[in-house]
């Protein structure tokens, strides 16, 4: 077996690159889960489910009636299985109508906020701590996306905390901008459980949301920070290695909006080499900006 003492630094870091992209972004439950318990629990389900029930005495030979051959040859018809308590009620297209007619009612930023809060159709908000909304103000015209909360967004209830938010100050900074110049959010609003990556459906739930959010704002330009995020507005299946960097127009809503790409902090903990790459971006990002906004 390989450990990491055994690899050098760079094959560590494509090592890192390749969990990167394949959606690995944390190796560690929050909690301790005892599996041996979970597995004795479905267990002991399973052996009560199949354990005989007690015969009700037969009544006497003369109060005793005939069956019916008819309805003793019908098979029994097993109950429905409730439904799973943390499934919404209603199918995928009606949700997306839902959070569209939802985004679209919505004449500000602070009616969007009240709306995100108040919809209850996407499964992933049954399991999320808190619906993470846009933080700063929309007046510096300058908006930054990233792709869905941590777990220390989800605790704190605002994006871009803990130590990648930290670190996504500090290169802000370095360009001139603050945190609360600007206005920092997420394409999801709710974080999957287990950091894993949200489905098909619950991305086209939750795509209302951050398209009315952006139209709301009209910033002069986007940052986007991650894979999932430059896939999503780019439209594209490479990896943000190959999207970074990159100026590109993405229409929202009717109006046209120059956005580029970069890595996410997250990633820069994980692999630090790569953050002369996100400085080129963010170079980039600060030329175009000029100094009508940075002053």
């Amino acid at each position: 077996m390989i450990s990491a003492s055994d690899l050098t630094p760079a094959e560590l870091a494509a090592l890192l690159h390749f969990h990167a992209d394949a959606g690995v972004d944390w190796l560690l439950e929050e909690q301790p889960v005892d599996r041996f318990a979970e597995f004795e629990a479905m267990r002991a389900a399973r052996q009560g489910a199949r354990a005989p029930q007690p015969r009700a005495e037969a009544p006497p030979p003369a109060a005793k009636a005939q069956p019916d051959r008819r309805q003793a040859a019908k098979p029994a018809v097993a109950s429905p299985a409730p439904a799973p308590r943390n499934t919404p009620a209603i199918p995928d297209e009606q949700a997306v109508e839902q959070a569209r007619f939802a985004a679209e009612s919505a004449r500000s930023l602070g009616e969007l906020k009240t709306a995100l809060e108040a919809f209850s159709s996407c499964n992933l908000k049954n399991s999320a701590r808190s619906t993470i909304f846009a933080s700063g103000t929309a007046e510096g015209r300058v908006m930054v996306i990233g792709p869905m909360p941590s777990a220390d967004d989800d605790r704190e209830g605002a994006p871009f905390a803990g130590r990648a938010g930290l670190l996504l100050d500090k290169m802000l900074a370095a360009i001139g901008l603050q945190r609360d110049n600007i206005l920092l959010t997420n394409v999801i609003p709710w974080r999957p459980p287990g950091n894993r990556a949200p489905s098909a459906p619950e991305i086209e739930i939750c795509r209302p949301f951050i398209e009315r959010q952006i139209a709301l704002a009209e910033p002069k330009a986007l940052l986007l920070l991650g894979n999932f995020t430059a896939r999503h507005f780019f439209g594209s299946a490479e990896t943000i290695h190959g999207l970074r960097g990159q100026w590109r127009d993405i229409d929202i809503l009717g109006r046209t909006i120059p956005a580029i790409a970069s890595l996410h902090p997250q990633e820069l903990l994980t692999a630090p080499i790569n953050k002369r790459l996100a400085w080129n971006d963010l170079l980039a990002f600060k030329n175009h900006l000029g100094a009508e906004i940075l002053g």
